[in-house]
């Protein structure tokens, strides 16, 4: 096949901010090829540039071999869909495919042999007279297609050109636009971030997210081989599992060997092991590779998903005491101070700092008139290492005070070797204001309870993934409240025609063509 286009380490940058980090991408003549990726990847800038609409910063845009830099885009070769169509209401349909002609001069009867062939490929014969504000979306939609390619473009870029239409329509018009594509037998160009529509429609597809390429392949190949956890999660669903690879086609994850077809990694390399969902079957716990307990079932019409958890995750539940104090008030100095009660562990008390206490106390002052932020000059405590309570007294330079209790305690940590985690958080003293006015509570509530997880050889953290309370924070009022901070356990989402029950004990099986193994990124 042709190379028709090929960009070469192509940059662009908007205010300062680069949105194309070095592509190099190559096309080929009769290829459907889609750009796929979440919005603000750079996917339309990329179409935008090869249409003449955009210049890059650096790089080279070739076609047929040739630079195109410069070229405005009514000479080059390229004709764009766009989204929403950009038809002429004024005009009927037969005139709106035309328009590229007339303005070319051609003969009025290659005009109308050329538009009655577009009417005839995009299934709108009858439809030639009829004004394109009386027409529906999906006809709307196959005008601005016949238009673009009356000109004889060899190469034809659609940006997102179905987004508008519902979801019944959209899949007709897939159909349609791949079978167009085969017939006109040029090179279709198609920018999406569904990916369902880049699986249905292309022969090669490149996965993008933030100005770079991740991926470039068939749909078979790019779902069946994910070159990383980006593109697994984003061609369809994933199951990732943190995996060791023993030595070639040998995984182990869940703390169990498995074969799998892959090899070429390190002796003992951590990798991400990827299953898809239709890949795992749910057998008698007896035949299982692995056994858990059924979560939960969602019917989908053609199939369940059912989600396994085999591994409970690690939890540490603590208390969090909520009173109605409000800051201290400083009239004359025009300042406000607030502080919290804090536990902190014996161990830590060696190395305790002056900043670490007035970040453990979340202390803050600031002038009650402008809410501008005072520096508390001074902290004052006597301290044991032993277990207790002790007063904390922070001061402005202005004389603004707020005294708190700084409670020693013993370590508060949950060992669980069963998982090798050990999960850790300490209590919290917090107002009612507190909670109202976060505007992340789960992530401040793991930063006040210093919550943190690792494994037991202390060389890997681990994050903690649930925040569980029973309070509504909008109506919360003084008392005490249990917070549990838990890390995640495996879950497997399954996709299969049986139903089975939340609370069943089943087993999971997969083959090693199954399981595809994934280096670690960074």
């Amino acid at each position: 096949m042709n190379k028709l286009i090929q960009f070469k380490n192509l940059v662009k940058e908007f205010d300062s901010q680069i949105v194309l980090k070095g592509i190099n991408l190559d096309i080929y003549e009769n290829e459907f090829v889609t750009l796929l990726g979440p919005s603000g990847c750079g996917k339309t800038t990329l179409l935008r540039i090869l249409g003449g609409f955009l210049e890059p910063n650096e790089g080279e845009v070739l076609f047929n071999g040739e630079n195109i830099a410069g070229i405005p885009p009514y000479k080059r070769e390229i004709n764009t869909v766009f989204q929403k169509y950009a038809l002429f209401p004024h005009l009927n349909v037969y005139d709106n495919i035309a328009f590229g002609l007339k303005i070319k001069k051609e003969p009025k009867d290659i005009i109308e042999q050329k538009v009655m062939r577009m009417l005839r490929l995009v299934g709108l014969e009858e439809y030639g007279k009829r004004r394109v504000t009386e027409m529906s979306g999906g006809q709307q939609q196959r005008v601005a297609i016949a238009r673009a390619l009356v000109n004889e473009p060899k190469v034809l870029l659609l940006d997102e050109p179905l987004g508008a239409l519902d979801l019944k329509l959209r899949k007709e018009m897939q159909r349609e636009l791949k079978k167009i594509q085969q017939e006109v037998g040029i090179t279709f160009i198609y920018v999406t971030h569904d990916q369902e529509e880049a699986l249905t429609m292309s022969d090669k597809i490149v996965i993008m997210n933030q100005g770079e390429i991740q991926q470039i392949g068939s749909p078979t190949d790019i779902y069946n081989e994910p070159a990383n956890r980006f593109a697994a999660n984003f061609i369809g669903e994933s199951n990732i599992i943190d995996g060791i690879m023993i030595e070639d086609r040998r995984v182990m994850f869940e703390d169990n060997i498995f074969d799998c077809v892959d090899k070429g990694f390190a002796k003992d390399e951590s990798v991400d092991v990827v299953i898809r969902p239709e890949d795992i079957d749910i057998v008698p716990v007896k035949e299982g590779k692995l056994t858990g307990i059924v979560k939960s079932v969602l019917f989908k019409g053609v199939h369940y998903e059912t989600i396994v958890e085999t591994k409970t995750g690690t939890a540490i539940t603590v208390q969090m005491t909520v009173s109605d104090a409000k800051p201290v008030q400083n009239l004359s100095a025009d300042e406000s101070m607030s502080a919290n009660d804090f536990y902190i562990d014996i161990s830590d008390i060696p190395e305790l700092t002056i900043a670490e206490i007035i970040a453990r106390a979340d202390a803050q002052a600031w002038k009650t008139s402008t809410e501008e932020l005072v520096s508390i000059t001074k902290v004052d405590y006597e301290l044991k290492e032993e277990k207790g309570s002790y007063p904390v007294t922070f001061s402005t330079a202005a004389g603004t005070m707020d005294t708190i209790h700084m409670i020693v305690a013993d370590e508060n940590k949950v060992e669980a070797p069963k998982t090798n985690e050990v999960i850790y958080a300490v209590n919290i003293y917090k107002t009612i204001d507190d909670i109202k006015e976060s505007i992340a509570l789960d992530t401040d509530l793991k930063t006040w309870a210093n919550a943190q997880a690792w494994t037991s050889d202390g060389d890997t953290s681990i994050a903690i993934t649930d925040v569980d309370y029973d309070f509504v924070p909008e109506n919360i009022e003084t008392g005490t409240y249990p917070i549990t901070f838990s890390t995640r356990g495996y879950e497997y989402k399954i996709d299969t025609t049986q139903e089975h029950k939340v609370g069943d004990r089943v087993g999971l099986t997969f083959t090693p063509d199954d399981l595809h193994i994934m280096a670690k990124e960074g």
